[in-house]
């Protein structure tokens, strides 16, 4: 899949995040638009298990509602207002379905799908996902990632064809991941914060014969750094910056 796209991939972190609400379907669109390679999102599981697209375990920050994404239905989070909060443009704005953003993405684009069920780990979230996928048979612009090795494994054991990112938290919180638990898993790549990305970093993942996607990088010269470095993917809450930095227009 990786190979019908230049080097770096430039996902766009939650969409176009800079410029439009996050994880909504304004805020893909325009990243696709801005010529991002492929957007990355965050994935969940409405108390009636709908597989919607929202950051934080509640939908108190991101939309003019309040309670735990985990105790919603799906037509109550449907009620609520994703965009206002970020601009008066995006008034009406609602949480989108996964199957939303694939719609909207398309099939030529790349799908970053976090599996972010990280206050509910055993909802089934990841089951769901799959058989989504399974269902548009897009598993060829997928990638899967989560801090949770136990989520890529049960995503392994459904759609193994399907490359999976294992994400490190920033800082000796995320050492393991980095190390020891990236070096032993059965990873295609690592995904670091940008904050302990580094050439030797690089060099070790590909080694192993895996890859490397920083998040996140926002600045010119943060991204110029990590091409420099040889890294294989960015995330971006600006794509058009990232885009123009690497030289590809936009």
């Amino acid at each position: 899949m990786f190979e019908h796209f230049p080097s770096p991939i430039i996902l766009a972190h939650r969409g176009d995040l800079a410029h439009a609400p996050e994880n909504t379907l304004p805020s893909f669109q325009q990243a696709i638009q801005k010529g991002a390679d492929g957007v990355e999102l965050d994935a969940k599981l409405t108390s009636d298990g709908h597989v919607i697209v929202i950051h934080d375990p509640t939908v108190d920050r991101t939309t003019d509602g309040s309670g735990r994404v985990a105790s919603l239905p799906l037509v109550e989070i449907r009620k609520l207002d994703a965009g206002l909060w970020f601009d008066e443009k995006f008034r009406g704005t609602k949480v989108p379905l996964l199957e939303e953003v694939f719609e909207t993405v398309g099939r030529d684009k790349l799908v970053n799908i976090e599996l972010t069920n990280y206050s509910t780990p055993r909802d089934g979230l990841v089951v769901k996902v799959c058989e989504l996928i399974r269902k548009h048979n897009n598993q060829k612009q997928i990638i899967f990632s989560s801090f949770f090795p136990s989520n890529l494994k049960i995503a392994m054991q459904s759609l193994p064809e399907i490359p999976r990112g294992l994400l490190a938290m920033p800082g000796l919180i995320g050492l393991w991941a980095r190390s020891f638990g990236f070096m032993f898993g059965e990873y295609q790549a690592l995904h670091p914060h940008i904050s302990n990305a580094s050439r030797e970093q690089v060099q070790r993942a590909h080694r192993l014969k895996r890859r490397v996607h920083v998040w996140t990088a926002n600045t010119p010269e943060q991204i110029d750094q990590l091409k420099e470095w040889g890294v294989d993917g960015i995330f971006t809450d600006d794509p058009q910056t990232a885009v123009r930095a690497l030289g590809r227009g936009g």
